[in-house]
């Protein structure tokens, strides 16, 4: 703070260093005045220290607020304007009541945001959880007809309707996720087979196999938003993976004790140099453009809600052909470490 305070105060040093100049060229140049070299150091010494007792007075005092104020953002106060002390000056004055005014116009405008959002939010959680009816008599009667090629394609056309809706459904709840999840031990394949049971119409559609293999293990997870990062990643390996290939799902430990789940398909797989940005927000990559539906949010949203839940996924390097998506899964020893994290 020292280093800007002099940069702000160059104008006074050159002052001092011009006036102090100027008197020893008067002393030096004027013959009426007789006057040793001794006394001429004394007097620069006695005026140069009395400019530097005064720049750190005024150091100390001018920048008293502005330490006060850097303090309180380095502590991460949440209701910091109200701890801001007092200002000792009319200039430090004017500055406190610039900011309390801004403080107080920047929550006034993110209360009204926050008010928007939670109204377009119910609007849209409204508009889903009735759409969703007429999608549940739309899939009674398709199960009702007898089973055709053509009813097969149009029932893998409703399950992506089905699977957008539903995806719109949870990026709603996603702002509140801490307050909606229940961390409980959950079997892994189990969850892993009810999502490929939702997900059998578009996979016999491309003839699709799908095989779950590995130990039964169990994990603490929520089940509602570990599902939904399943259905991203096995929606992902099923829209890459060329007809009549396999899936595999493959549950284990590793040799720290964490339970992982890898979702193995025989797609185009993902090219080594875009590795570190499949979870970026919108980011599709070269085989997201071949697909035009693609839209570069379900390994986002997955990933947002794995980092919520304590869970790791990753991309596998490695393999010439295909994708290798892993899920690891929290130690049971930092199961209350999540928790304290949701305040539950």
């Amino acid at each position: 703070m020292f280093i800007h305070y002099v940069d702000a105060r160059k104008s006074w040093i050159l002052l001092f260093a011009g006036l102090l100049g100027l008197a020893n060229a008067l002393i030096l140049l004027d013959q009426g005045i007789q006057v040793s070299s001794t006394s001429i150091l004394y007097f620069n010494a006695s005026f140069i220290l009395s400019f530097l007792l005064f720049f750190i007075w005024r150091f100390k005092r001018e920048t008293k607020y502005v330490a006060a104020l850097a303090a309180l953002q380095e502590d991460k106060v949440l209701d910091w304007i109200e701890t801001i002390p007092e200002p000792d000056n009319g200039l430090d004055q004017l500055t406190n009541e610039i900011i309390r005014e801004a403080t107080i116009q920047f929550k006034q405008q993110l209360s009204n945001y926050k008010e928007n959002q939670l109204i377009e939010n119910e609007f849209t959680a409204s508009w889903i959880h009735e759409v969703k009816t007429p999608l549940t008599v739309m899939k009674l009667m398709l199960e009702s007809l007898p089973s055709d090629p053509e009813i097969r394609k149009i029932e893998a056309e409703w399950l992506r309707v089905y699977l957008l809706v539903d995806r719109q459904l949870h990026m709603t709840r996603l702002p509140a996720i801490e307050s909606d999840y229940v961390l409980e031990l959950a079997s892994i394949q189990r969850l892993a087979a009810e999502e490929v049971r939702e997900l059998a119409p578009w996979c016999m559609e491309k003839n699709l196999a799908v095989l779950i293999e590995g130990t039964d293990v169990k994990a603490i997870t929520d089940q509602k938003w570990c599902r939904f990062i399943l259905r991203q990643l096995l929606t992902n390996a099923v829209k890459y993976s060329p007809a009549n290939t396999a899936i595999m799902i493959v549950t284990d430990v590793t040799e720290t004790g964490q339970v992982f789940l890898d979702v193995i398909d025989e797609g185009p797989g993902i090219q080594s140099h875009e590795l570190p940005r499949i979870f970026d927000k919108g980011f599709t990559g070269e085989n997201g453009r071949i697909q035009n539906a693609a839209t570069g949010l379900g390994l986002y949203l997955a990933k947002t809600v794995a980092d919520k839940l304590g869970i790791t996924i990753k991309a596998l390097p490695g393999k010439m052909k295909g994708t290798v998506m892993r899920i690891t899964f929290v130690n049971p020893n930092a199961f209350e470490a999540v928790r304290r994290e949701a305040g539950m």
